[in-house]
């Protein structure tokens, strides 16, 4: 691993990386808060009997984070690869969640 000297405080670029220290703190909290929303979706997918993935669903957030990622000017196939790699984790989770929740028979 390449060690790179210490930057000053009063640096560009040492101002550059606190704001995307403090970015990458907010992203996380929102991956946190979208992990809790997943529990509460597994909690009523298990009541009312559905599946962890319901592919049109997949495929309408995909499309979502493709479209906001070309209003914001970001690459729509990066945008669609993030949204799809935390949507399979979700999918897990909740299909973690439903497998602990079902009816004993």
């Amino acid at each position: 691993m390449t060690s790179y000297p210490e930057l000053p405080a009063t640096s560009l670029l040492h101002r550059l990386r606190q704001r995307i220290d403090t970015l990458d703190a907010r992203l996380v909290a929102l991956l946190a808060e979208r992990s809790r929303l997943i529990d509460e979706a597994a909690r009523i997918k298990a009541r009312e009997g559905l599946p962890a993935r319901i592919q049109s669903r997949v495929d309408e957030v995909a499309e979502n984070a493709r479209r906001m990622a070309a209003e914001e000017g970001l690459d729509p196939d990066l945008a669609e690869a993030v949204w799809r790699l935390m949507m399979d984790h979700f999918i897990a989770q909740e299909e973690s969640h439903l497998a602990s929740h079902r009816p004993v028979e």
